[in-house]
């Protein structure tokens, strides 16, 4: 892996670092960044982990060519876990090569929620296997090794690497460049890698291997499979227990169990990537669906196009250089050729239907919404459940605007986007991400983008964070990164903004002065995919859905079939107010059945006996008050449920306590 820049690009005898408080530092180029650390005091030296010039994390032990800002990175700073991380996996490597020789090693980095290292051996490792690791790598912290870092001509490194196949495949990549090649070294083991890392194998402390998955070498298919051993670390004991708490959380939430237990969609292999909808899960998706119609009747025109069309779209629109891969192309009967294709995406198929008739600069901003079914060409490999698959649909719009619109339109956008979150009981972080290395458009274009939407963004006065190059290939955007219920990150929102599109496809609105004009194009998002999403709410909420949102709201249970006639009137009476309630009358016990209601995690069950009959009244169970029951009039019942569905309520009510009574009459049949 590259170190950083050649030493012929370190040309400049001297360097300027920049301290926090200001003061300034004279060093000679390539001098260590942990010398720099112990002249400004021992303390720090001791606390230090890393330091980060201009920006850039490095090791102590790299050689600073560059002047900039220097920051001395501690365990303090969010960007110590990382370097943590990472060298988490370098340890890892090092136990496993001490147990296992024969293993081929790949790489290792540091990924969100911890690291992993992949190996090529002939048998997948086993749990046993893994237990021995993570033994052998306390031994490897125990022993204190230092990382040592080297850099190494690409010839030596060869020679270094001459037994591992993986690492010389890498190597030579870096044929007639002059990249700095690095190695580093812990103890006994030697690797090929940037950095950075902690100065020695002590710092960690608070680790876990968790388990293996297969992976591809390089991500190719057509490539031998690799062993890859995820694991995770953390500065304090109690931040992995935390960790581990909500990994063992998540598996009782995985919304592929759960999905398939609850009765809510299926996955076959006749049609892989895509998700059969059961009639509750349907109507879970069509509430879901509804919410977002709601949302939208006003300020947005709800449309519908083409899932199929020819490459002469996609080249206009830049994806059938970009994108082609990730397309299912479709056979051209006249043609004989795969140039067709299923859409991926809506964005062409709005420019063509905006750019169909003229507009004015008094009718902007046009806000075209779609919820189109699209498909896109995954790996499968990559494919798991609801939250990777190949046929799925968003509720995707894009705003046709005029320039001076844009920062309104942004702050009107975020507050829809935070507000619809809200009502999930999920919280957002907003993140600015600019230009990638692969794009469309000048430069020119990209700098306008980039400068008017950060300016929107700023504009709202709130935080946010950034993402060098993690911008769409036609556009700056700023992402919605949601936290769920047991701390979860999921990226699912978007705002991007696009100059590209209104010139490839030449679109125009008449202006003030009656001359055509370029619109501006935002892109947003709101849920992403529906699939995606729901897989999200149903992990967040553990397959518990709120009220409004429940597939099945309330079930009614007879206790003999002497009163079914009067729970049948119940049920009636309830889906004439539109809840969607359900008669369990089955010749089972009345404790097998509310058993069965809370399995199924019913929002309520209401049992009906002969008191209960006579008086038209429920004992009525909430989900998760337990064995809690409470007497209440039907007339109550219907009420309280009302109110939480007009309001979206995120739980029941209390047990007993009676809705408030802004329902009015509609709580009488």
């Amino acid at each position: 892996m590259i170190a950083g820049p050649s030493s012929a690009a370190a040309a400049d005898a001297t360097i300027t670092l920049t301290l926090p408080d200001g003061a300034t530092r004279e060093v000679a180029t390539g001098t260590l960044a942990r010398d720099v650390v112990g002249s400004i005091g021992a303390r720090l030296l001791q606390a230090a982990l890393a330091v980060a010039v201009d920006g850039e994390v490095q090791d102590l032990m790299t050689p600073l060519r560059k002047s900039g800002a220097f920051v001395v990175i501690t365990d303090k700073d969010p960007r110590a876990l990382a370097v943590l991380r990472h060298s988490g996996a370098h340890i890892l490597a090092t136990a496993v090569r001490r147990l296992r020789p024969d293993a081929k090693i790949g790489f290792g980095p540091a990924i969100d929620d911890g690291f992993y290292y992949d190996f090529e051996v002939e048998k997948p490792f086993t749990p046993e296997d893994l237990a021995a690791f993570e033994a052998e790598m306390r031994k490897v912290v125990a022993e204190k090794y230092p990382f040592v870092r080297e850099e190494v001509s690409l010839e030596e490194a060869k020679q270094r690497f001459a037994d591992d196949p993986l690492k010389l495949e890498r190597l030579a990549d870096f044929d007639g460049t002059d990249e700095v090649i690095s190695t580093y070294t812990d103890g006994p083991f030697i690797d090929l890698c940037r950095g950075p890392h902690v100065p020695d194998t002590s710092h960690l402390k608070h680790f876990k291997l968790l388990h293996t998955a297969g992976a591809y070498w390089r991500g190719d298919v057509k490539r031998q499979m690799l062993q890859r051993i995820y694991a995770t670390a953390f500065f304090k004991k109690d931040e992995l227990e935390t960790h581990l708490h909500n990994l063992e959380e998540a598996k009782k939430r995985d919304h592929r169990v759960l999905g398939k237990s609850l009765g809510l969609f299926q996955l076959f292999p006749q049609a892989p990537g895509a998700a059969f909808w059961t009639p509750k899960g349907t109507t879970l998706y069509n509430t879901l669906e509804g919410f977002v119609r709601e949302r939208q009747a006003e300020a947005f025109q709800e449309v519908k196009t083409p899932l199929l069309y020819n490459k002469m779209l996609w080249e206009q629109s830049g994806h059938w250089g970009k994108y082609k891969e990730n397309m299912f192309l479709v056979l051209d009967n006249e043609t004989g050729e795969h140039d067709m294709s299923l859409k991926p995406m809506n964005c062409p198929s709005h420019y063509v239907l905006f750019g169909s008739h003229k507009h004015s600069y008094r009718e902007l901003p046009v806000r075209y919404v779609t919820f189109d079914v699209l498909h896109r060409n995954e790996l499968s490999g990559a494919l798991s459940g609801l939250t990777r698959v190949r046929q799925f649909s968003q509720d995707d719009c894009h705003v046709f605007l005029r320039e001076d619109q844009i920062a309104e339109e942004v702050r009107f956008l975020l507050e829809f986007i935070l507000g619809y979150y809200d009502t999930f009981g999920l919280t957002a972080t907003l993140k600015f991400a600019t230009r990638p290395e692969q794009r469309i458009g000048s430069d020119e274009l990209w700098d306008r983008a980039e400068a008017a939407l950060r300016a929107a963004l700023e504009s709202t006065g709130r935080a946010y964070e950034m993402k060098e190059g993690d911008g769409a290939f036609y556009g700056p955007k700023i992402d919605f990164d949601v936290t769920d219920s047991i701390g979860r990150a999921w990226q699912l929102g978007t705002i991007q903004l696009d100059y590209n599109a209104p010139e490839r496809f030449d679109l125009t609105y008449t202006g003030e002065d009656n001359a055509p004009h370029r619109p501006v194009v935002i892109h947003r998002a709101v849920s992403g995919s529906f699939e995606r999403f729901i897989a999200i709410l149903i992990e967040h909420f553990g397959g518990a859905f709120p009220v409004w949102l429940a597939p099945e709201q309330v079930r009614v249970i007879p206790i003999a079939i002497d009163y079914n006639e009067h729970a049948q009137a119940l049920v009636d009476r309830l889906k004439r107010h539109g809840i969607r309630a359900t008669l369990d009358a089955r010749n089972e016990t009345l404790n097998y059945r509310v058993r069965e209601g809370e399995v199924e995690k019913v929002p309520y069950m209401c049992v009906i006996g002969r008191r209960e009959a006579e008086e038209q009244t429920v004992a009525l169970r909430t989900r998760g008050a337990g064995k809690k029951q409470d007497v209440m009039s039907q007339d109550a019942f219907l009420e309280r449920l009302l109110h939480e569905v007009s309001t979206r309520a995120l739980v029941p009510a209390s047990g007993g306590a009676a809705a408030p009574t802004d329902t009015g009459s509609e709580a009488t049949a």
